[in-house]
């Protein structure tokens, strides 16, 4: 019981810490989502050339940090029209270059693994392009798409295709506070929420297990921390095989990331371990189901190879020039609730959530919640070309 009880402490301790980075976090993206249309992002990413990875990138950082609303949105895009390799791009960044991210990962792990985030994820990028252009070939892409034109459902079908965003003409400060956008936005909030809380609340538990019962001497020895030639060379290695095994996905992954780092994983190893989210083996199944065994089986390989590359990147960047702090200083919070700025803040943006749960609650969104996991167009309202009902997730008109 009293094992029980410390890793559960671990746990809470580690909540209070990020909960308000990651209301702040979801509030920035509900309010791009409010007011970027689906339409609009789709256009924008018919090829794959650099600038329209750029592109996808960028728009991907504004979406959704839930890898499987993000899988599950990237094959949306796919169905009707964006290019293959771009949308892969969006699906990247909005897993692993969003805002919420960085402000956890500074948080937990230090501002060197946030510029190693956003470093390394352009590189993954980069790397996977490449791949695709070499090696990607025309029959099995086309295959691919056939699959995915079949609307086999994974978990988050219904939320990828729900575009809530705010239909109205002018600016993007009108639009936005608007009444219909204060309700889009809560809207966009609540689902996201409700999209990646199972992860998150199972990386919390598992990081706080592992951190109150694996000793610290067995990720040593794991990982060669007495080796620091080896070290550097197998973290980026395997990095992404923990991940794949642990099932955590999401920002969830992070307070593990904390436990691998303080327990000797290689800076380039934890950043790889980050990146894998896209990799764990319920997404990897639900690849499947999307895209059939052959383009899985082309995702995990290339996924892999760009994720132990971009590790690889950082891990000899930041060391070369003197940014990989030490692990030393790694601290996993165990001080609980304390009158500090993360209590302030907390309150501060616990009052902000309950607004947007509030307002949500009072405008339908318990019936759209329901729908998130039903059949994209008939749950979602929405025919095949992504255009929404009127007045469909932004309150009454």
């Amino acid at each position: 019981m009293h094992a029980i009880l410390h890793a559960l402490s671990i746990t809470g301790s580690m909540t209070w810490e990020i909960t308000w980075a990651l209301i702040l976090g979801f509030g920035l993206s509900a309010v791009v989502q409010a007011v970027v249309r689906r339409s609009t992002v789709v256009r924008l990413l018919g090829d794959d050339r650099p600038r329209t990875l750029a592109v996808a990138a960028g728009l991907g950082a504004a979406s959704s940090s839930c890898s499987y609303a993000a899988v599950a949105l990237a094959r949306s895009l796919f169905r009707k029209g964006a290019n293959f390799t771009a949308a892969m791009a969006f699906e990247i960044a909005s897993t692993n270059l969003v805002v919420e991210l960085g402000v956890i990962l500074a948080l937990l792990m230090g501002w060197q693994f946030t510029v190693a985030e956003f470093v390394g994820g352009p590189v993954m990028i980069v790397v996977l392009a490449v791949l695709f252009r070499i090696f990607l070939r025309e029959g099995l892409l086309r295959a691919a798409r056939e699959r995915a034109e079949r609307g086999i459902a994974g978990s988050m079908e219904g939320h990828a295709a729900m575009d809530m965003s705010v239909r109205g003409e002018g600016s993007f400060v009108r639009r936005l506070f608007s009444r219909d956008g204060f309700t889009s936005v809560a809207h966009v909030f609540v689902m996201e929420w409700a999209a990646i809380l199972r992860d998150l609340v199972i990386g919390l538990l598992i990081a706080g297990a592992i951190a109150a019962w694996v000793p610290d001497t067995f990720w040593r020895s794991f990982f060669l921390d007495g080796h620091p030639l080896a070290a550097k060379v197998i973290g980026p290695l395997v990095g992404p095989l923990v991940a794949i095994a642990s099932f955590v996905c999401s920002i969830g992954n992070v307070p593990l990331a904390v436990v691998l780092w303080k327990g000797g994983i290689s800076f380039g190893g934890a950043v790889a371990f980050i990146f894998a989210d896209l990799l764990i083996l319920p997404i990897l199944n639900i690849y499947r189901k999307y895209y059939g065994p052959r383009m899985t089986g082309f995702l995990l390989v290339t996924f892999y190879a760009a994720m132990v590359l971009a590790g690889y990147v950082v891990e000899f960047l930041f060391g070369g020039l003197g940014l990989i702090p030490d692990q030393g200083d790694a601290k996993i919070p165990t001080q609980g609730v304390t009158w500090n700025y993360t209590t302030w803040l907390n309150i501060a943006f616990l009052l902000l959530a309950a607004a947007l749960v509030l307002r949500f609650l009072r405008t339908g969104g318990p019936a759209m919640l329901r729908m998130m996991g039903g059949a994209p167009e008939t749950a979602a309202g929405h025919d095949e070309n992504g255009n929404g009902n009127e007045g469909h997730g932004h309150g009454h008109h």
